[in-house]
């Protein structure tokens, strides 16, 4: 293994290597810093790739050095000026054969595609299989046109941003181009693959310090609930108990679809979660572990799933389906229902996906226990609730230090009250207008 060290007489950096069993040192004029060993990094990691392949040419990476391909070893001082710069990388054009451009390490390391597709088999037996269409179509679609004419060990990290940086410039949906989440999902594939191939055929990964991009923090956009009132309300009546379904109990839009008459628990007023529908195919497996639970019915909820038996148990094993007994299309329901519905309300253009946020505001906002919420929604913690939803919640948020002047008067008496009685379940502008007491009286 190549290393970097540093010539204590001149705190000057240095590369210490082994070359056909000789120990050498290639010396530079590069003062010990961060920046000048990530330069140096780049070099060593080359030199190792070279070394383990049987190319390692010594004039080309120290073209300076009395060495040269004749590793005499010792000490030998470099002539370059101020740091070893490795060779230019040889082009590397799409389709071109391997062993033209890097000789040797081609005998060493199998084509992308080929590779990609035994990484695929021998991994999609822990996946579930929309993640598996997932897979297939970012190497399909954006991974095999770029790589896979070529041997794994030929990629350079250079080409794997430059990749990056082109995959942002693709158009998306409508138009728009990919969104730095879609871009990351692209690269973590490729990323594995090429972590997996460099551990069984010992050659150094390209995919190092690529970090994933910033992804912009979605802003959530529950209803409020006047907004619920009204949409429930105008909506067809035989989409009414779907979407108070799901308006009042946080079910993801695959829940929903995807939902069973045998996983309906009239007795315990439950609601099982143990399977959902994604991409057209029924999961026999929620998205998450945290995902299968069961859901607490509220009156509301309960009446409208006794309408919806009335109405659909006759037909088949779904709750929610199309007179044929075959599940809902969500994409069908949110282009002729959903955003119609909302144009005539006049309501802002929301994704369905909203109603649950929705449930989750209106539960903080009614005082519910966010452990209790937390495992309705089907999270892991509280975190998501107080980091995603708490400022809907103005009394679970407040920082005016209005509700501990009214703790120490109490107690102790004297101090000053503050005008606002933070005890009232008022709710922020743009969340949940007026109170639920309001709401329960209208």
């Amino acid at each position: 293994m190549a290393s970097i060290r540093t010539l204590a007489s001149t705190g000057t950096l240095f590369i210490d290597f082994r070359h056909e069993g000789k120990r050498c040192r290639e010396y530079t004029r590069l003062e010990d810093t961060p920046a000048n060993r990530k330069k140096l990094m780049r070099l060593v990691q080359r030199l190792e790739t070279d070394l383990a392949a049987g190319t390692f040419d010594y004039a080309s990476f120290f073209p300076g050095s009395k060495k040269n391909s004749r590793a005499q070893g010792g000490r030998v001082e470099t002539q370059a000026a101020a740091t070893l710069v490795p060779p230019a990388p040889m082009p590397m054009p799409i389709g071109a054969p391997f062993a033209a451009q890097w000789g040797a390490v081609a005998r060493e390391t199998p084509r992308f595609e080929q590779f990609a597709a035994t990484w695929i088999s021998e991994n999609e037996v822990a996946w579930r299989r929309s993640y598996r269409r997932t897979v297939d179509d970012i190497v399909q679609k954006y991974l095999l046109p770029r790589f896979g004419e070529r041997v794994v060990g030929s990629i350079a990290r250079e080409e794997l941003l430059q990749f990056r940086s082109e995959l942002a410039k693709v158009p998306g949906r409508k138009k728009e181009t990919l969104s730095p989440r879609r871009i990351n999902a692209i690269m973590n594939i490729v990323g594995l693959i090429l972590k997996e191939a460099s551990d069984r055929f010992q050659f150094i990964c390209p995919f190092y310090n690529i970090k994933p991009l910033k992804i912009p923090k979605s802003e959530v956009q529950p209803f409020t609930l006047e907004e619920v009132k009204q949409i429930l309300k105008a909506v067809r009546e035989d989409f009414r108990d779907y979407f108070t379904v799901r308006f009042f109990t946080g079910m993801r839009t695959g829940e929903v679809d995807g939902l069973k008459w045998e996983y309906v628990d009239f007795a315990h007023r439950l609601i099982l979660i143990r399977e959902t529908r994604v991409m057209g195919e029924q999961e026999d497996e929620a998205k998450t572990t945290e995902s299968i639970r069961d859901i607490r019915m509220s009156q509301l909820v309960f009446e409208a799933l006794q309408r919806q038996r009335a109405r659909t148990a006759r037909l088949g094993k779904y709750v929610f389906c199309s007179r044929d007994a075959s599940p809902l299309d969500h994409n069908n329901v949110t282009k002729r229902v959903w955003y119609p519905l909302l144009r005539h309300l006049g309501l802002k253009a929301r994704r369905p996906y909203q109603t649950r946020h929705t449930a989750a505001t209106l539960w903080l906002a009614a005082g519910e226990n966010p452990e209790w919420i937390a495992r309705q929604m089907g999270h892991t913690s509280t975190e998501m609730l107080f980091k995603v939803y708490s400022r809907y919640v103005p009394n679970l948020t407040r920082q005016d230090g209005s509700a501990f002047e009214r703790l120490l008067a109490r107690a102790i008496g004297g101090g000053v009250e503050t005008s606002v009685d933070a005890s009232e379940p008022t709710v922020a502008h743009g969340s949940l207008s007026g109170t639920l007491e309001e709401a329960d009286h209208e």
